[in-house]
């Protein structure tokens, strides 16, 4: 049976490191999540209306292979620019993709969530120093969830969203994780029942009191249709290649549709990562399959579906009230008179 790991947080693969940038007036931040050393990687795009930067270097059938850093941020097509301070960031310090004895260039994929409108002005006043003191702020030990980095200002359905974190460890020893940052379309909360959908895959009452709550959602939707999309990454410290970390983003994806109900929208541009730190080398499938990896694979994509949706219970569940939009926490209870 898998178990969580020591900070149930992305931090828990070995050789990944994560930080967060926040601007609460502008309702609007940055997350990082850095592999110094390197990582193959993968991505899923799914959502209608994705804005990513660099994802097309992860094709398994380009040059490639590994990346220094992804970027999760905030600021709509804005939020793009934090990419350049967390490229020069990895430059100063020589990590990248060797370009000769004495120069490098850091390769670093991004996706962004819509929270314009959220903050002081329409358009956060976001930059490239957002993305260098998200690197700055990044190190090993649990990632604060909630309204921070890109979670800052997301928002899910009519209440608040923000950015979660959780992990597992599996019986091969293999760890998993993920992050998301959740400002979805779509809801976490089931309208017949008032409960989380995937409330119950927490592992070791990881939810708390909260997930028992059966709550009543308001009607409205303050946040446009348009302003959404929920990003997010998962990681491994497995030794495995482009291909399969592109097939572990779309297995993940899969944690996404389970939690947030409808995901994939023409409104969302709900996209995934997938990192690999390659220090545990993947078990032999026994049988029939002998000397291939696929049990692996299929243990390692389905662990990071469940990772994926626990993260986006974590983020709502650690989120924070923003004007219109109540947190979670803040919701009534659903009267007894409602249908179940």
């Amino acid at each position: 049976m898998a178990i969580m790991g020591t900070y149930n947080s992305i931090t828990d693969v070995d050789g990944i490191m994560a930080g967060n940038y926040t601007d609460k007036a502008a309702a609007s931040g940055v997350t990082v999540i850095l592999c110094k050393e390197g990582a193959v990687a993968g991505v899923d795009v799914r959502g209608a209306a994705p804005g990513t930067r660099e994802t097309d270097l992860l094709d398994p059938v380009n040059l490639v292979e590994e990346v220094q850093a992804v970027v999760l941020s905030g600021g709509s097509a804005y939020g793009l620019v934090a990419v350049d301070g967390v490229v020069r960031w990895l430059e100063d310090r020589q990590l990248g993709f060797p370009m000769d004895e004495k120069h490098v260039v850091p390769i670093v994929p991004a996706a962004v969530l819509c929270d314009l409108g959220r903050g002081a002005d329409f358009v956060p006043p976001i930059h490239a120093d957002w993305g260098a003191k998200a690197c700055e702020a990044a190190n090993k030990g649990p990632l604060p969830q909630g309204c921070v980095g890109a979670g800052t200002g997301a928002v899910s359905g009519a209440i608040k969203g923000g950015l979660g974190s959780a992990s597992l460890v599996l019986p091969s020893g293999i760890t998993v994780a993920a992050v998301a940052a959740v400002n979805s379309f779509g809801s976490l909360v089931n309208p017949h029942t008032g409960m989380l959908w995937e409330r119950e895959l927490e592992v070791n009452h990881e939810y708390g009191e909260q997930c028992k709550r059966r709550v009543q959602v308001p009607q409205h939707v303050a946040a446009p249709p348009i302003a959404n999309t929920t990003i997010g990454l998962v990681a491994t410290d497995a030794k495995i290649t482009k291909a399969q970390a592109k097939k572990i983003a779309q297995m993940a994806q899969d944690g996404l549709a389970r939690a947030i109900r409808p995901s994939h929208t023409m409104f969302d541009g709900d996209t995934i990562f997938c990192l690999a730190t390659g220090i545990t080398a993947l078990p032999d499938t026994q049988g029939l399959l002998a000397g291939h990896k696929a049990q692996a694979m299929t243990d390692i994509g389905h662990a990071a579906a469940e990772c994926m949706s626990r993260a986006i219970v974590h983020g709502i569940l650690a989120a924070e009230t923003l004007r219109d939009y109540p947190a979670f926490r803040d919701l009534p209870d659903r009267a007894l008179s409602h249908k179940l």
